[in-house]
């Protein structure tokens, strides 16, 4: 308590506590500066502490260790110039009414010059000079450039930041402070390109200032205090060249400040530290500069004094820095880097490490081995999408982009709708691409792609409108339906007509959720696997205790719910499946004939998903005698089912499906069988190339309550209806 008293009662803790009040004071005292003239003594103090702040200024520019670490300097320089320029025209004020400003000023007209003013004139325009033209001007040009940089880099970084959030390899709180770094540094960086002005500006100001008062001060001596044309101009020339130079130097020194703050590379160190790892790390330098500075010491008419000593102390430097660097094995600027190199391998080799330790006592130290940076080269991501570098806005956040949250969206929708826990999605931009380009890829290989038109928007004509629109032709990605690339002002039109209308961004991602979906099967491994029933154990543990290891394993498992997702069918209700599994495993271990008798069970609740109308599937079924055909030409093996047909039998399928089912989908229904229990599943991976959107349901999948409205029939092909002795052993 005593100590917190003490904190608090600190009075330079209470005057931190309420350093916006110091600031906005300092502000109002700079405006009065402007309007209202000041005693001598109050002058030199202000002008003293204008030379103080900006020595302070450039030391904590020494010591930051980030550029964007001291992001209030553009707002200080220029709180600093307009005090600057206040003390300017107090000392002009005080210069020309009393001929006298202050003891500051008048020791620099006299101490600093000599009062000589012609001396003085000189350094003047020296110093304005190297501000202006040397140090002015090239702060200027690189914090431009660097602000251009920055800025162009921005979109880069921040898709950056969100693919590593989308793909789990950083959290939301990283995220947001990543975030906020690269804001952080854009803000700064072009902020400094200002305020370079505000340097600038000042040392032209300077000039004027110095002139002016010169010019008035002169022609005051002569005209009202009645010097000589000599006096005066010796009196006012003086004091206006010391109240130049007054100013002068704090300007210079921010000057300087802000080029060595713009002019660093960010490398988490101060300046000094910096400076000194670098300009030491190599020893063989020093001792070169040390021979190259005794060479110009034995030069004819050279001082060979100061050139002795110099190559002397280098050649000391160079021995003591070579022979560290002999007994450390690295030299006195690595040390810093050798440090951190260090301590980043021993956390990266950390668990690597332990084991090789813990089975090989004695053992020389273990680091990370190289396999392991051959492993993560062979490691590709589970799904990835890759970009052309004109798609690239749609992923950026600040210039309105909303891809990654879209694709974060459509993770979270199938693992609510389908019951699979998609793997964080990589988004990329890939240069290979054309600029408008993108595509899918599933563990590395290409899986779908497409085209977008940034700016424009998509009219897909949904309703087979016969008005045509303005635009680009096109065919949409996932429907393959007539579609329009058209400008905002034609969506009105497109609209009215029946099409419908959504931006690029909607496009991809109904293209991904598509895509997705149809090969969700493939994205469920082992581990994804393990992943949900670890999470059911928890609310049913009994039922997974049942199943695992003793009745089933993992694998069949998993070909069952791929088998079902394969079909569209989600797994949401694990638990009904689980014990569907350990219902009928005592039946068979085949994973197909498990996936049929837990459809059984599933079906009321994903053949609603075909009605046209409650209680109601439209849907084409086949003729009686040839689905009693069918059934002799069901083949099976351990892995697979299928259906062995003659090519004129497999034509007449395809154009009878495909007649059959094109009326379903010209109503806006989807393409549905229904055909017996014991040929559904080797029919449905018989039509699957050709008819990838087909269903095929089982008599026996139906809800008690639910009625077939037939689509039409597939009747038995004519070369088998001629040849009738097959049907009739068929039946």
């Amino acid at each position: 308590m005593a100590a917190a008293s003490t904190t608090s009662s600190n009075p330079f803790n209470a005057l931190m506590k309420r350093a916006d009040l110091v600031f906005t004071g300092g502000l109002f005292i700079t405006v009065l500066l402007l309007i209202m003239p000041i005693p001598t003594a109050l002058l030199d103090l202000f002008l003293a502490l204008n030379i103080g702040l900006s020595l302070l200024v450039l030391l904590a520019i020494i010591y930051v260790k980030d550029p964007p670490e001291f992001s209030s300097f553009p707002t200080l320089l220029l709180a600093l110039t307009l005090f600057r320029l206040a003390l300017n025209i107090s000392s002009t004020r005080q210069v020309l009414v009393n001929g006298y400003a202050g003891q500051v000023i008048d020791a620099f007209g006299h101490f600093v010059i000599q009062g000589n003013y012609i001396v003085g004139a000189v350094v003047f325009l020296i110093l304005v000079v190297i501000n202006f033209v040397v140090i002015t001007k090239g702060a200027g040009r690189i914090a431009e450039v660097s602000a251009r940089f920055t800025l162009d880099a921005l979109p880069g970084k921040q898709m950056a930041i969100d693919a590593e959030l989308n793909a789990g390899i950083i959290d939301e709180v990283q995220a947001t402070a990543r975030r906020l770094k690269v804001q952080k540094e854009a803000d700064f960086y072009g902020a400094m390109d200002g305020a370079s002005k505000f340097v600038r500006g000042d040392a032209i100001a300077g000039i004027i200032i110095t002139l002016v008062n010169v010019i008035g001060g002169f022609a005051i001596g002569v005209l009202q205090m009645g010097m000589s044309l000599g006096e005066s101009l010796q009196k006012f020339t003086l004091l206006s060249i010391g109240d130049g130079l007054v100013s002068q130097i704090p300007a210079l020194i921010l000057s300087v400040g802000a080029g060595l703050l713009v002019t660093r590379a960010s490398e988490n160190n101060n300046l000094g530290s910096q400076l000194a790892s670098q300009l030491l790390r190599y020893p063989r330098a020093i001792k070169i500069v040390a021979g190259m500075l005794l060479l110009f010491g034995l030069m004819p008419g050279m001082p060979m004094t100061p050139f002795i000593v110099l190559a002397a102390i280098a050649a000391f430097i160079g021995k003591i820095l070579k022979e560290q660097e002999t007994a450390t094995g690295h030299a006195h600027g690595a040390e810093a880097a050798a440090a951190e190199k260090a301590a980043a391998k021993a956390a990266a080799g950390k668990s690597a490490a332990a084991p090789a330790d813990a089975g090989a006592p004695g053992a020389a130290p273990a680091g990370p081995m190289p396999s392991e940076d051959v492993r993560k080269l062979i490691e590709v991501d589970v799904f990835a999408i890759e970009i052309g570098y004109g798609l690239v806005s749609l992923a950026n956040a600040k210039s309105g982009g909303d891809l990654l949250a879209r694709v974060t969206g459509v993770r979270k929708t199938l693992a609510r709708e389908k019951g699979i826990v998609v793997p964080p999605i990589s988004v990329r931009d890939n240069l290979e691409l054309e600029a408008n380009d993108y595509r899918f890829l599933l563990r590395g290989k290409p899986l779908a792609r497409g085209t977008l038109h940034p700016g424009r928007l998509l009219a897909m004509n949904v309703s087979a409108s016969k008005v045509r629109l303005r635009g680009v032709p096109t065919r949409e990605p996932v429907f393959n339906l007539d579609a329009t690339w058209i400008d905002d002002a034609e969506k009105k039109t497109a609209e009215i007509n029946g099409y419908t209308v959504v931006d690029p961004a909607s496009v991809l991602i109904t293209h991904l959720s598509e895509t997705l979906k149809a090969h969700a099967h493939h994205l469920l491994g082992r581990q994804e696997v393990q992943s949900l029933v670890d999470h059911l154990k928890q609310s049913q543990p009994a039922l997974v205790a049942e199943l695992l290891p003793d009745l089933v394993n993992l694998g069949i498992i998993q070909r069952v719910l791929q088998n079902l997702l394969r079909e569209g069918i989600a797994i949401v209700n694990l638990p009904l499946i689980l014990e569907g599994i350990g219902d009928f495993a005592s039946l068979s271990k085949n994973p197909d004939d498990l996936s049929e008798l837990i459809r059984r069970r599933l079906g009321l609740y994903f053949v609603p998903e075909y009605e046209c109308r409650a209680g109601v599937v439209r849907a084409a079924t086949l003729d009686p005698r040839l689905e009693q055909w069918l059934g002799t030409k069901v083949q099976r093996s351990a892995t697979d089912v299928g259906l062995a047909l003659d090519p004129s039998t497999t034509r007449h399928l395809l154009e009878e499906l495909n007649r059959r089912t094109s009326g379903l989908v010209g109503e806006g229904l989807p393409p549905v069988l229904v055909v017996s229990t014991e040929i559904r599943l080797p029919l449905k991976r018989f039509f699957e190339s050709s008819f990838p959107r087909l269903t095929v349901l089982a008599f026996q999948e139906l809800p008690t309550a639910t009625e077939i409205e037939n689509a039409g029939i597939i009747t038995v092909p004519p070369h088998l209806a001629r040849a009738e002795a097959p049907l009739k052993a068929a039946a």
